[in-house]
Parts: structure tokens; sequence; C-alpha cells
């Protein structure tokens, strides 16, 4: 039986050596943990670094380089207290100072962090975020090498927001050498539980296990390689050949002959995010033109678009934020009540009342990033606006990038795929995405009642009094229309059965440190 040792030997480094390949959708237009927002970049981050507390596998909040912390009695004070022995993907020292100084470069005006008003309790954040007052003025300091304190102005769910990748620590002398390239292999210094070894352009990023991780001894899985894979048809392709152990998405098809063909490598369940078109108000034709925003939504069958074209168990969305996280104080929108003739009816009133008829239609462009799925609804919306309304729309699609510039920007774009996935269970991650200057405020919606009745909310102690104010600055929102809802998402991806850990979550978060492949052992 000398033989056995040997062949265990050999099956675990195997194992050691297995590859965890992973779909993800467009390539992410940066890895900078602190300006990386979209979801292809954070499936990433959450991998090259840790903060003070992470996601399990399930999707709770667990200690991270925290190993544990202390609230006050107001809920204003929080301590944490760091990990004995916390490193660098490199093997340098990271201690409480450094984590202070990255999150002070984070909310920094100069750093542009697309979700830093997330942390607009803490102490002096509004000010700093304005550039009003020094970053060092954040009430976050390091009273020794392994405490970290954080003040509040008004009680807040700040584990929740810590957890995401901005609230991570950076190496600040990396990005101080190389700039903009901190982020490049070879350059890259993080501190979670995979280190960046590989980047090939509109391919894949290659990730292997990093050493100096506090706990790189339970991380199963050797190395991760996310794969760009911006086309879902493509992507399922590649799931079935074997090139893929988890897809990013699910191309459209009926629900049962998927439930058929993959079994239980189909895992669809609720997820906290909503899809929707956006109009740009900064320009012509659809500034200042509230009537015909609302026609062009009235004029879109939610109930064919689900049924039919997504398919996969997402729900008609008439309003921004996934009711869900109002409880019971989600209040049904007007639109959501009427019966699809009289959506018509309203919407070819309204688009006669906006100046625009069968004689001089309506002509716009609707732009959207390569995608199967994005494709297939533009095209539907397009025929839908044309049967109703006599809309003539020219549809526009862009690679990945080259899309979020243009939608940023504004300058060219009229109608555009939007959508936003929540970072927290709180609705503030949906509706401060249109407060004013917001990098996020894609549309330009500029509102002061709008503003008022947000920062209102947010400063409410009360959970329940606090959602009930946001609902109804939701409300305001949707008066205005500067967004044309279509559905509340559900995560949807396949994953091969010799994957293990991963655990179905309604924020979708898969932390790849969590799973492993089940090998084929002698």
């Amino acid at each position: 039986m000398l033989w056995m040792p040997l062949l265990l030997m050999l099956a675990g480094n195997a194992l050691a050596d297995a590859v965890l390949d992973r779909g993800n959708g467009p390539e992410p237009t940066t890895l900078d943990a602190h300006r990386g927002s979209e979801v292809n970049a954070q499936n990433i981050l959450m991998d090259l670094y840790e903060g003070l507390v992470t996601f399990a596998a399930d999707g709770r909040i667990v200690p991270g380089m925290a190993e544990r912390w202390d609230v006050s009695a107001d809920g204003l004070t929080w301590t944490f207290h760091l990990r004995d022995g916390l490193r660098w993907s490199n093997g340098d020292a990271l201690d409480a100072p450094q984590f202070v100084a990255s999150m002070q470069r984070a909310l920094d005006p100069e750093t542009a962090a697309p979700l830093a008003s997330l942390f607009a309790s803490i102490r002096n954040a509004p000010a700093v975020m304005r550039g009003e007052q020094p970053a060092t003025a954040l009430g976050i300091q390091a009273p020794d090498a392994r405490t970290v304190t954080i003040e509040l102005t008004q009680p807040t769910a700040l584990l929740e927001r810590l957890v995401l990748p901005i609230a991570a620590p950076i190496h600040l002398p990396t990005l101080k050498q190389h700039g903009a390239q901190h982020t490049r292999p070879g350059h890259h210094v993080g501190n979670g539980a995979y280190r960046l070894v590989e980047w090939t352009p509109q391919a894949s990023l290659l990730l292997e296990r990093n050493p100096h991780f506090h706990a790189a001894s339970q991380v199963a899985i050797e190395r991760v390689r996310f794969h760009v894979t911006e086309d879902a048809n493509t992507e399922q392709k590649r799931f079935v050949a074997g090139d893929l152990d988890l897809t990013e998405v699910v191309p459209p098809g009926r629900l049962d002959r998927l439930r058929e063909r993959f079994g239980s490598q189909l895992r669809i369940s609720p997820y906290l995010g909503s899809f929707y078109l956006g109009y740009n108000l900064r320009r012509a034709p659809f500034a200042d033109q509230p009537k015909l925003r609302r026609a062009l939504s009235l004029a879109i069958d939610r109930d064919l678009l689900t049924r039919y074209i997504t398919a996969l168990g997402e729900t008609p969305a008439y309003s921004l934020v996934p009711p869900v996280m109002f409880g019971e104080f989600a209040v049904a929108p007007t639109d959501a009540s009427m019966t699809p003739r009289e959506r018509v009816a309203e919407a070819q009133r309204l688009y006669a009342e906006a100046g625009y008829s069968s004689d001089t239609p309506l002509e716009l462009e609707l732009r959207y990033n390569t995608s199967t799925p994005h494709r297939r609804l533009a095209l539907a919306v397009a025929a839908m606006w044309r049967e109703q309304l006599g809309v003539r729309t020219h549809l526009v699609n862009e690679e990945w990038k080259v899309f979020v510039q243009n939608r940023r920007i504004g300058r060219l774009t009229e109608v555009f795929r939007g959508g936003w996935i929540a970072d927290v269970d709180d609705p503030l991650s949906f509706l401060e995405a249109f407060d004013g200057q917001s990098p996020t405020n894609w549309t330009g919606y500029d509102d002061d009642a709008f503003s008022q009745a947000l920062a209102k909310a947010r400063a409410t102690p009360d959970r329940a009094q606090r959602l009930q104010r946001y609902a109804g600055a939701e409300a305001l929102l949707m008066q205005s229309q500067p967004i044309l809802p279509i559905y509340f998402y559900v995560s949807k991806h396949l994953v091969r059965d010799e994957v293990e850990g991963y655990v179905a979550n309604p924020l979708d978060r898969h932390p790849s440190r969590w799973m492993r492949l089940r090998g084929d052992a002698p």
C-alpha cells in the first residue's frame, strides 16, 4: 500500500493547483478599490482587498481586518480592534494608521470615489467631500497601531458600508510610486485573500492566493481567473464546454427549458437590483419634458418584457427601489395599477401634449453596452415605442468602457441603459445616485425638493421613520420621471456541481475565498 500516500499527495497537489474560472461580464474600468463601483470591478476587488469587516459566503457581515468592535450606547462611536500581524500582499506590515490614511484618500474629492457619499454620516465627511476641510478632519482616528475609531454624526448602518471595497485600505506607497498604474500586475499590492498576477485586456485577469493574508490557510482555491464575458450566449457556451466554473449571468430563455437542461447548476434567487432606462435631462429632447418622459414609460409593457424577453423570474418595475427594501412603507406606484389599455391611452395623450404625432414623430437614440440581453430588450422597447407612439428609435451598441464614458459625459447620450445593484441593504444606495452632483447621477437630474427630502431621511435616527421618508423621497423622484424603470432583478448564474461554497444571497456577493473545487481524488 506504499503507493496510496503518493497518490493522495499527487491528488492534493492537483487540487492546490486548481483554477476557479469565473465569468465576470465586461472588463472592469478600474481596479482602484476606491473608484471601482461597478459589479464586475467589485467582484474582483472583494478578492484583492479586505476592509475592517467582510462578507461571509451567505452574505452575512463577519470580521475582516478587525477581529472585534465596540459601539457606544448612542451608536455614534465605533471602535475596531485589528487582528495582530496583518500584512500586505508584498509582506509589508499593515496597521491602523494606514487604514485611516486610506479612508482619507477615499473621501478626498480629488479621488472622485463614486460611492463616497455612503459615508456622509462620518464626522466632517460632507465638508471634506466638498473640499471645505482637509481629509485629515474626518472623524476617523488611529489611537494606536491596532485600533481604529470612527465617529458618526447620526446612527448609521456602518458595517454594511465598511464591507465595500471603497472602505478597504490601499497600499499608499505603491500609489505614490506608480499613480494610476498601481492597479497593474507587478505593481498591485492588496490585503485580500488573493493577489493580482496577470491582466490580459479584454480577455481575463488571473489572481493567486495571497500567502500573507491573515486566513490564507483557509483559502482552498489557489488561483482564480476572472474572464471578460460581455456576451451572455457566448458565456453560456463556454460554461457548457467546461471553460467556466460559474457564469456572471444567464442569457434570456424559457425558464422551464433552462431548468431541464442545467438542473441544479442553474441558480436563480432574489436580488436587490433594478433595471431602467435613463433620460439625459441635460439636453434635448428630454430636458424640461416630463410629459414626454412619462409617455415613453407608459408605452412600455413590462409584463411582456419580463415574461418573454428577460423570462427568468424578474418582476415588472414602475419605481427605482425594490419595494421589499421599504417593508411596510412600500407604496404601489399609480402606473402599476393601470390596465395596459389605460397606460397606452395616457401615453398617447402625453405624447401629443409634448408636441409629437405620426406626422412629427420623436426620433431618439437608445444607447446600451454590448450584451445579448440588453440588445434583445432594446429591440423590444423600440418596437413598443414605434407601435404605440410612432417613435423612431436608433439603437447604439457600444463596448463597455466607451458606453460608460458616453453615459457619464452625456454629450451624445439621449436614452441609455441604466440600472443599479444595491451596495448595501438600504434605499439610500439607490436614491443617492440622483442627488445633484453625485458622480453616478448619469441623468443630470437636479431637484432641490428631492435633495432636501433625501437629506432629511438620511438624518432620521429611527429606522422605521427613515424608511418612510426614503419612500417619500422616491415618490418625488418618480414624479419627475428621470428614468424609465423596467424590472427588478433576480440573480442568475450557472454554477458547476464541482464548485462548493457558493451560497445565494440578496446582494449576490460571492468572494472566491469561501469556495472550493470538489476534486476527483482516487
